[in-house]
């Protein structure tokens, strides 16, 4: 699969901040089952997932409504990120995400870190070189470098990175960014994703009412 695909799958998009529950979302149209459905780790929640990439330039304009939508979700749902892998370069991104989480720092930095790729010219980089440009960035932003390099190289951080290369391929997304819901529907990117993720926030909790 190639990276210009997985980059322009959803054309140049335009992500409107939704309201709960405004859509009647179609499935094959606003998403798709996912078959089987995929094991959750928040019980007694309605699991959002956001799939997402650091250099990915729409999931960096889906940002700032993203941070205001998850604001407003309602308490029985429980937001994350995890980081799409598709090759290896896509892993350094990966490996960044869970160390900064590691050291208590991804909600901290996360939209900084992301605005910066963006505007600094890290979205440019690639391999070694991006990596390095990021610890730096890091350094320069209060994490200590000594530590950084420790999580970085971690075996727990392995094994998440190794978990969100699996979820990559479990979930059947072809781009960034995508959303599922309590492991049973996906939403691709479109102007709409928000929306329709709010619609099936809510057919989650209507579902585990009706116990279907």
């Amino acid at each position: 699969m190639k990276i210009t695909k997985l980059l322009v799958a959803a054309g140049v998009l335009s992500f409107a901040l939704p309201a709960f529950a405004q859509l009647a979302p179609k499935e094959g149209v606003d998403y798709v089952v996912l078959d089987p459905p995929q094991a959750t780790d928040s019980p007694g929640k309605i699991e959002v997932t956001e799939f997402f990439w650091y250099r990915c330039p729409h999931c960096y304009e889906l940002e700032p409504q993203l941070a205001t939508w998850v604001g407003q979700l309602p308490k029985d749902a429980r937001f994350k990120r995890v980081p799409a892998v598709f090759n290896d370069d896509w892993a350094i991104d990966a490996r960044i995400f869970y160390t900064l989480d590691a050291l208590g720092q991804e909600n901290r930095l996360h939209s900084a870190l992301m605005d910066a790729i963006h505007k600094d010219g890290g979205n440019r980089l690639r391999g070694d070189a991006y990596a390095k440009w990021v610890s730096d960035w890091v350094a320069k932003h209060g994490v200590d470098p000594k530590k950084y390099d420790a999580a970085y190289k971690a075996f727990t951080v392995d094994i998440k990175l190794k978990r969100a290369r699996q979820m990559t391929q479990l979930y059947k997304f072809d781009g960034v960014p995508a959303m599922a819901v309590q492991g049973r529907w996906l939403v691709n990117a479109s102007p709409t994703m928000l929306q329709v993720t709010s619609a099936l926030i809510v057919q989650a909790r209507d579902a585990a009412v009706g116990g279907k």
